[in-house]
């Protein structure tokens, strides 16, 4: 999944596709402990999309935080 797809996403959409994301490297992981993977590729796959939705996630709360100082500033 791009970012640009990602900053499209709400907040709660990209909460849910972080927690997806984990949940399916979890499976990955052990399924790696256990058998042999199709695509082990997908492993670092997940751990990209994980990181770039906590990314966004963190841009978005700073710029949520630098605008609550700003109205704090001028009020």
């Amino acid at each position: 999944m791009k970012i640009a797809e990602l900053k499209d996403m709400s907040d709660e959409q990209l909460e849910l596709t972080a927690k997806e994301a984990a949940d399916n490297l979890f499976r990955l992981r052990i399924q790696s402990q256990t058998e042999r993977l199709d695509a082990p590729s997908e492993l670092r796959r997940n751990r990209r999309l994980i990181a770039r939705v906590k990314t966004l996630q963190t841009q978005r709360a700073t710029a949520a935080g630098g605008a609550e100082t700003e109205a704090e500033k001028t009020a």
